[in-house]
């Protein structure tokens, strides 16, 4: 029976994006206006808060409008027409319409704003409004027409419709023996029934909306992530770009070591003694009376390097001196450039003392 085998291309896996989207992704899609949101929570709730505030202030609406009809007939009747008092009367009346609707118009940016602030927080961003030419393509505009996203958007609509229409069909078929009888009402009692019967219808068809647009925000939410998403070469992409190609910056470090070794073992010719632990490590001190409180350490090394000190003491005629517990002490607790701590100054001007004293002898 014969084998076949399949050749697998791995760098097509490698290209499917099934990671989440970084920090650094998500930054920079806000930064350019793309965040999860859902355009129909803000008409939604405005339309909720808007039909509640009507029923919350029913009597102040009242009133106002009572006052709007009957203040022209009450006190502008009897007025002459001309130029100043016509703009009185229309002044007069725009400001009882704003204080009117004052409230409503209130309520509903209030809404508004909160809505947005609550689907994505504060964002102020240019990027939206530059222009997209990639839009004006004929090709592009007919993959938007009859993508899925367009698909789900028609069906939102037709559900928004439906769902409206059986709301509206509903109550009124429910309120038809009322709605008969208005004619053998009041005209006030039928202004007052026909207020409440769209205050209630209001609430009803909002509140769907309000449902329809929390599915659709959940949607939304799972869409902006879907579409956030990121390969695995393109996580390693950013990670090389944001913090260098790890290849290179070991090389730079690996540089950045040998520089700071030549400028230390330049220190070394300057040192006034280099004390060790004869295989293992060395630290060479340099002391200064007029430039110094403490004796320093200017270079410090541990096996290969420590013998390349002791190479160069000995080529500058440096006292190299024996003394394996301080030469431990100086090399894990004091830094190069640093001066010795007060518990060491004891050790150290022992040491310093009998290099004096070779010195002079010499």
């Amino acid at each position: 029976m014969q084998a076949y085998r399949y050749q697998l291309n791995l760098q097509f896996f490698a290209q499917e994006k099934t990671e989440k989207a970084t920090p650094k992704k998500r930054k920079e899609a806000r930064e350019k206006g793309q965040v999860a949101r859902s355009m129909e929570i803000p008409g939604a709730f405005v339309m909720l808060s808007t039909f509640a505030g009507l029923m919350m202030f029913a009597g102040y609406f009242k009133d106002h409008l009572y006052r709007l009809f009957t203040v022209p007939f009450r006190d502008y009747m009897s007025l002459n027409v001309t130029a100043e008092t016509v703009g009185v009367i229309f002044g007069n009346l725009t400001i009882q319409a704003l204080m009117m609707l004052a409230p409503i118009f209130f309520i509903a940016i209030a809404a508004a704003i909160i809505t947005n602030y609550a689907q994505f927080g504060f964002l102020l961003t240019g990027q939206t409004l530059m222009p997209k030419f990639n839009k004006l393509n004929p090709i592009e505009g007919a993959k938007r027409i009859f993508s899925l996203r367009a698909a789900i958007e028609f069906l939102k609509s037709m559900l928004k419709m439906l769902v409206i229409g059986i709301l509206v069909f509903t109550t009124l078929w429910g309120e038809k023996d009322k709605l008969v009888a208005l004619s053998m009402l009041p005209l006030e009692d039928v202004f007052a029934y026909a207020a409440n019967l769209t205050a209630t219808l209001g609430l009803k068809v909002a509140a769907c909306l309000v449902a329809i647009a929390l599915l659709d925000f959940m949607y939304q939410k799972y869409d902006y992530e879907k579409n956030l998403r990121m390969s695995k070469q393109d996580i390693k992409d950013e990670y090389k770009k944001t913090e260098g190609d790890p290849l290179i910056k070991s090389k730079i470090r690996e540089r950045q070591r040998r520089m700071a070794m030549q400028r230390m073992m330049q220190e070394v010719p300057k040192a006034d003694v280099v004390i060790t632990n004869p295989t293992h490590y060395a630290v060479a001190l340099r002391y200064d009376p007029k430039e110094m409180d403490a004796p320093k350490v200017i270079a410090k090394g541990q096996d290969y390097v420590a013998l390349k000190i002791k190479e160069l003491a000995r080529k500058h005629g440096i006292v190299t001196m024996e003394n394996k517990p301080l030469a431990q002490a100086l090399y894990h607790q004091v830094e190069i450039g640093q001066t010795i701590p007060t518990e060491l100054f004891q050790a150290v001007a022992e040491v310093l003392a009998y290099v004096y004293r070779l010195k002079k002898k010499a």
